[in-house]
């Protein structure tokens, strides 16, 4: 008989609640959970395609292990066994910085990816660590750590109080929200339209998104930052700079004043190709709007200024007085925070701590760029080791970073690779060792870092809607191997990984006098905690000593995790809340406007004033049914309208001479594609369009449906070399690109 399980979707951002149907061990349906408290029913495309996806035959079942120059199935001991052999010797010959780390999009979306990689971080040593953020969010980090102290403080508008929305670079109806956790963003969207809110949305492309809004502006790619800094000098021109209730916690107004002085509408108005006045009136509106906020994205950070834009993003919502208010742009308090610490200064956010070998990046928030991966393995340079041995997890950067023809060759040259995935793709195939997790049916879920972005608070939790099956090994147990084999004590049982931070956790505890459990004994307090399994027994005390929780009985009505099971869809712990000046960690205990590193970066802003690029500029975009590249394989996330095309605007193509359906090649600074064209306008002339992570071409690779309609790799025209200098971020957008129409080949 078929049964029901819940499932927090983990397939993006949204974290929607899931109702599955299980058949004989299998799924077979999934539909919205109405009674989830987050999602109350919702579900997208790739929720319901849950099953498929956990299914999927291509999926590996067995560990892989490089023999002879070919991977053959071995066993899991055999497996831990070759990685020791790869791993320990690059270690103790050249160091732990000559082991990189790569974390890919995926590793977020996982309860082990949060739990397990910055405890194999630490006790490897290494500064080598590289993960998708710099593809893609870094400047948020980077701008949010600057400002508020704290690279993971980050704002999220509250979409369901506000009455004036503005989006740039964002397109939540495709990609349902990112760096802002919202079920349903469509419908909050139409919901905010409907109580007579507004909707603004900037971008070179007419999206979903712009169609639903009630004013949409198609800005030059890239130009961003210098579109938000002309609003910003608007309302320090015209009087209406006003932080409201929140003067006394920011600093630096008159500095910001001077500083943003060159930025005129009428300055930036040809750069970006939106008029003054319009700018102005952007800006007029923003402030006389009882609630408003403004809300960036991918298309803002990943440009030659995203740390620029992305600070000015909440610079605005300082200026208009919509920081930390409802209906503004709050933060959120996730119940596996931390304990909460009297307001106060704190340590601050420091950038540049350590550099990159070949090219001297500077590391952000203990990462250096994924463009530089391939450099750091195959240059050799007078100062330190290059990278000789890689633990990839759940990573794909042969498509996600620009130039992975590069990068291809430089992982052929490695001494060692292991790669957690469950699939043999096209960074997986370069591996000695391939680690599978099981589908994502077989595994607990918990969202430790997309709860801390979450339009609402809540919490949830759900075990594993199917029982692990013989032979698979939990995704927990395989990361904390690899944190046993990475530092030197292979073979100890994978559960002292738990206990050893359950230990030092505690140890902590006890020690802060701020704590819930301050001066009780780490010992009989471990032996409180509850749950099946390590990686239960630490949500258990993060709960218990977050800020909702029961500090290990000091509060009889707090969070533990048996009341979390015992509430299977969730708890609501209500609307965000102002929570300032308590969480800021800047040295000055303040909101700080103009961090020195951001006012050294604005001569170069001032200077792209001036920059008038010619020719057509490269844009990314989203599809609701892909995430990244990890989703083709699934045949019913694609075909449609989820095609690897490049879109380009009827004058440009008429131009050119481009037919609709017919083959072009495009060329960027990192090598040529060659694609589908579809005319549309939807974008706006001067703009080329292709989607983000395909490419599905390469031998070696066990995805069959994906290779069926491989698509083109993006990334292939970048090459790597430019990035935005706060982040490290790549420039994904406004890349100049020649495209030439080619002749279908008849067969």
């Amino acid at each position: 008989m078929p049964r029901t399980a819940l499932r927090i979707c983990p397939l993006c951002e949204a974290t929607c609640g899931l109702t599955l149907t299980i058949e004989g061990g299998r799924v077979t349906g999934a539909r919205g959970d109405r009674d989830d408290v987050f999602s109350k029913g919702f579900i997208c495309p790739k929720g319901a395609a849950f099953g498929a996806l956990d299914s999927d035959p291509d999926r590996l079942r067995s560990p892989l292990v490089r023999v002879d120059g070919e991977l053959r199935e071995a066993t899991w001991e055999e497996a831990f066994d070759a990685v020791a052999a790869g791993i320990r010797p690059v270690v103790e010959r050249y160091g732990p910085h000559a082991v990189g780390i790569v974390l890919g999009n995926p590793n977020v979306h996982t309860m082990a990816g949060a739990l397990y990689p910055p405890v194999l971080i630490a006790g490897l040593g290494t500064r080598s660590l590289f993960t998708a953020s710099t593809v893609d969010q870094m400047p948020k980090h980077v701008s949010s750590g600057l400002l508020f102290g704290d690279a993971q403080l980050i704002p999220v508008p509250d979409l369901d109080r506000t009455g004036h929305l503005l989006l740039i670079g964002a397109n939540p109806l495709e990609s349902n929200g990112s760096l802002c956790t919202a079920p349903d963003f469509p419908g909050r969207l139409k919901a905010l339209r409907a109580r007579g809110g507004t909707l603004t949305v900037i971008d070179p492309r007419r999206t979903r998104t712009a169609r639903l809004a009630d004013r949409h502006l198609a800005i030059r790619p890239g130009t961003d930052a210098l579109l938000l800094a002309a609003m910003a000098h608007t309302l320090f021109e015209e009087g209406l700079a006003d932080p409201g209730e929140r003067a006394p916690h920011i600093q630096g107004l008159d500095e910001l004043s001077a500083a943003l002085r060159d930025f005129t509408p009428e300055a930036v108005s040809a750069a970006c190709d939106i008029d003054a006045e319009t700018i102005r009136t952007l800006a007029r509106d923003l402030a006389a709007a009882p609630a408003a906020a403004v809300y960036g994205r991918i298309g803002s950070c990943t440009v030659p200024h995203g740390t620029l834009a992305s600070w000015l993003v909440d610079v605005l919502n300082v200026l208009t007085g919509n920081l930390d208010r409802p209906g503004g742009a709050l933060f959120p308090q996730a119940a596996t925070d931390r304990t909460p610490r009297p307001a106060g200064p704190g340590r601050g956010f420091a950038l540049g701590r350590w550099h990159s070998r070949v090219r001297r990046h500077p590391e952000a928030k203990g990462e250096l760029p994924l463009s530089a991966l391939a450099e750091e393995i195959d240059t050799l340079t007078d100062e330190g080791e290059p990278v000789r041995a890689i633990i990839a997890v759940a990573a794909n950067p042969v498509l996600s970073a620009p130039d992975g023809d590069r990068l291809d060759k430089a992982l052929d040259a490695l001494d060692f690779m292991v790669s957690v995935d469950p699939y043999l793709n096209e960074t997986s195939r370069h591996a000695d060792v391939v680690l599978p997790p099981p589908p994502p049916a077989q595994s607990p879920h918990h969202d430790f870092a997309f709860n801390a972005l979450a339009v609402r608070n809540q919490v949830r939790y759900t075990r594993p809607a199917v029982p692990l099956e013989p032979g698979r090994m939990a995704e927990t147990e395989i990361l904390a191997r690899l944190v046993l084999v990475a530092t030197g004590m292979h073979g100890a049982d994978p559960a002292a990984v738990d206990t050893m931070v359950i230990d030092r956790t505690l140890g902590k505890a006890v020690r802060d006098p701020h704590s819930p459990v301050h001066d009780r004994d780490p010992g009989h307090l471990a032996g409180l905690l509850t749950g099946d399994n390590g990686p239960e027994r630490r949500l258990d005390m993060m709960l218990r000593l977050g800020p909702y929780g029961d500090g290990f009985g000091a509060d009889p009505d707090g969070l533990t995790l048996e009341k979390l099971l015992a509430h299977p869809h969730g708890i609501d712990l209500g609307p965000l809340r102002p929570r300032l000046p308590q969480p800021l960690k800047t040295r000055s205990g303040k909101v700080e406007l103009l961090p020195e590193p951001i006012a050294a970066d604005l001569p170069r802003l001032r200077a792209a004033l001036e920059s008038r690029p010619g020719g057509l500029v490269l844009v990314g975009r989203r599809h609701l049914r892909s995430n990244n590249s990890w989703m083709h394989n699934v045949p019913a996330l694609t075909g449609g309208s989820n095609r690897c095309t490049l879109h380009l605007h009827p004058d440009d193509a008429e131009r050119l001479g481009v037919r609709d359906g017919q083959p072009v090649r495009v060329k960027g600074p990192g090598g040529e594609v060659t694609v589908p064209a579809e005319v549309t306008d939807a974008v706006r002339p001067g703009v080329v369009s292709l989607p983000h992570g395909w490419g599905h071409d390469r031998p070696g690779t066990r995805m069959g449906h994906a290779a069926v309609d491989p698509g083109a790799n993006v990334n292939q025209l970048l090459d790597g070399r430019l990035l935005d200098p706060l982040s490290g971020n790549a420039v994904l957008n406004g890349v100049p690109v020649e495209l030439t129409p080619r002749t279908a080949v008849r067969t």
